[in-house]
């Protein structure tokens, strides 16, 4: 019926988990009656002889999947992920602003450029949003240059190393909590719900050893029925402010109510992980991907 390309970069698929969701999508493609290959950077002039393409790569407009998927975009080929969608959700400020912009919820946020970081504004910012704060350089991912700040002194030497890769930071609220949940979306429907436990004596869901070794904690999948309705509204109201096409929204809970602290592009997927209680989200990105 149709061909989908699977465009993946070699070092971006690390545990079998994300490999063995990719066969189950390739399965359940096939099953549909579709043709799936696996498209790597070499590969990437064929882009076009396809019908849809699907992105599992780092994407980053600096990358190779954006180059993809700007080529599907050329050639009137469906993809997931869209380059508005790369574009937006790999600046975090840019991210930021567009929820703003659509009155989703998130921490108390600023922006801040070379200028703010003196201890004077430091000691203003740790009043403003309370300590600790967390700093991140927006071009960030994967929990890395995203850090804790209790002082002013802190506030100066981790945002100068951190402006090393940028030339703007994003200076929030901190939202203590267990874990963060994480909400799929496709084409503005809920597409799977999850929890990501945040490891003991650690503040975030994932961080590194001093050798570079990955710190994560389980990943508990829930029925998309059995979670608050609220939680679900936010996080499609999240991806809407973004785009159309596939999003993960990490939330924190506050109270009654939930807070947004990132949409992501181009979101994990790992078999007995985020699938476990949405065993369909393959069936339904095929259909996405393949509509009209």
């Amino acid at each position: 019926m149709g061909r989908i390309g699977v465009y993946i970069e070699r070092y971006t698929i690390t545990r079998s988990e994300e490999m063995e969701a990719l066969m189950r999508f390739s399965q359940v493609a096939r099953r549909l009656g579709h043709d799936v290959d696996y498209l790597f950077r070499p590969d990437m002039y064929k882009i076009p002889n396809y019908d849809a393409i699907l992105i599992r790569a780092l994407t980053d407009p600096l990358n190779s999947a954006y180059v993809a998927s700007r080529t599907a975009e050329m050639h009137a080929v469906r993809v997931i992920d869209d380059s508005h969608s790369i574009y937006v959700c790999c600046d975090k400020i840019n991210m930021y602003r567009h929820l703003m912009k659509a009155g989703v919820s998130i921490p108390d946020t600023c922006f801040l450029d070379e200028a703010d970081l003196t201890e004077a504004r430091g000691e203003e910012l740790l009043r403003q949003l309370g300590s600790p704060l967390v700093l991140k350089a927006p071009n960030s991912s994967f929990s890395m240059y995203v850090d804790r700040i209790s002082s002013p002194a802190e506030l100066v030497r981790v945002g100068n190393r951190f402006l090393r890769r940028a030339d703007r930071l994003v200076a929030q609220r901190y939202v203590p909590s267990d874990f963060d949940w994480r909400v799929g979306v496709l084409g503005g429907e809920t597409l799977y719900v999850c929890q990501y436990t945040i490891p003991r004596k650690q503040w975030k869901i994932l961080t590194y050893s001093d050798t570079g070794r990955q710190i994560y904690g389980p990943v508990k999948s829930f029925d998309i029925d059995s979670v608050d309705a609220r939680l679900l509204e936010v996080a499609r109201s999240a991806a809407a402010a973004i785009g159309d096409s596939l999003y993960g929204i990490d939330l924190k809970q506050v109270g009654h109510d939930f807070v947004v602290i990132e949409v992501n592009d181009n979101p994990t997927i790992g078999a007995g992980e985020e699938d476990k209680k949405s065993p369909q989200l393959y069936e339904r990105l095929v259909k996405y991907l393949m509509r009209g």
